[in-house]
């Protein structure tokens, strides 16, 4: 297989070109254009930024890719899915509100915000992939409704995948909240009892009679429940809940597939913006100091080398002094595993080759 072309320029400017005309170059140059828009509806997925979390990037970048789509003729939308935790994206009203107050308006990027899967997570479109650990991807009904597809990602570390890249983005990113349950576990949520108040709302919206009260506390049979995540979301005061039992390795996995689900059979590109490398996600509602330098722009066609090029990026990056990295130290010789030693981010890269989402090897090409 051939090397995939990744191309990348940094954060330098001159005094005839600033950083969101040195995006759109970068885009140009890497055959963003070559995609056909005219009248095509095109979704591009960014993540809004948790409130309280600085680390996103800045909607600026957005309106680059918003308008490039704009000139060739096509309908370009900011989206993402809402959240499977409690925080200022778990609703698409709350995660409008985040996505506005952290500049991702109309006004400021040029185009419309649709939260994907709708009001309450559960608006999703069921897409057949028959892989290893995924065989009916569940994803946000507008990602799919979309002619195209660009991701535009913010790349930093990550608690439970090493990193937080272009599949991570992607594949998580686009999971409606039972997609979302489904990669993060068995898809099986639970009532925390102390927190129900007993407003049946949970019971009201399950199609499945998985859900009876007992002394005026609700209880999900896990032998009727198909994870389909509307208790999640109906739930006034957020007692349903999921765990996280599934490993890291498989977790990495099934993102994987489910990027595959996303961008399979339609023209997708995707941008990649290695700065503000913080330790942890942006889904967080605050972010610590970055752990590197801030590198560049990077922009493929294909998603698993983009993310490699990014993590070998960072990896040839010093260490920023007083961040998390150098207090862990320098033991595995990888920034993202001595930060989470735990997490081994190569697994969704080498899951990713191996079902044909993309190639392990680039051809860096610097403008």
């Amino acid at each position: 297989m051939d090397k995939s072309k990744v191309y990348y320029t940094n954060f330098h400017t001159t005094f005839s070109e600033n950083l969101p005309q040195k995006l759109k170059r970068l885009i140009k140059t890497a055959g963003m254009e070559q995609i056909d828009f005219q009248n095509k509806y095109a979704a591009i997925k960014i993540h809004f930024g948790e409130l309280g979390n600085l680390s996103f990037l800045r909607p600026n970048y957005a309106k680059v890719v918003a308008d490039l789509i704009r000139e060739n003729g096509g309908k370009p939308f900011l989206t993402d899915c809402n959240t499977l935790y409690v925080g200022s994206r778990k609703n698409a009203l709350d995660h409008l509100d985040t996505a506005y107050e952290n500049g991702f308006s109309p006004f400021s990027t040029g185009c419309h915000v649709l939260i994907a899967d709708g009001l309450k997570g559960t608006d999703e479109a069921l897409v057949p992939i028959d892989g290893d650990y995924i065989k009916e991807a569940k994803i946000g009904r507008a990602v799919m409704d979309a002619d195209i597809f660009i991701s535009l990602t913010h790349f930093k570390g990550h608690e439970s995948t090493g990193f937080g890249g272009t599949l991570k983005n992607i594949g998580m990113g686009c999971g409606s909240r039972a997609g979302k349950m489904e990669m993060h576990n068995a898809g099986k949520p639970h009532v925390a009892q102390e927190t129900c108040v007993g407003c049946h709302a949970c019971e009201r919206n399950c199609a499945h009679g998985a859900i009876s009260f007992q002394e005026k506390k609700a209880s999900i049979d896990h032998n009727r429940c198909v994870g389909c995540g509307r208790c999640v979301g109906v739930c006034p005061v957020d007692a349903v809940e999921t765990d996280c039992d599934e490993s890291n390795d498989i977790l990495n996995c099934k993102i994987a597939e489910y990027t595959y689900a996303v961008v399979k059979d339609r023209p997708c590109f995707h941008i990649s913006l290695v700065t503000d490398v913080s330790p942890n996600c942006d889904c967080h509602s605050e972010n610590d100091i970055p752990i590197i330098p801030n590198v560049g722009m990077f922009a493929s066609f294909d998603p698993v080398a983009l993310d490699m090029a990014c993590v070998d990026a960072v990896n040839s990056q010093p260490v920023i002094a007083g961040s998390i990295l150098e207090k862990h130290g320098s033991e595995h010789h990888d920034h993202f595993t001595d930060v989470h030693p735990d997490t081994n981010w190569k697994t969704a890269v080498e899951h990713g080759v191996k079902i044909g989402l993309g190639n392990k090897e680039y051809e860096l090409i610097k403008i």
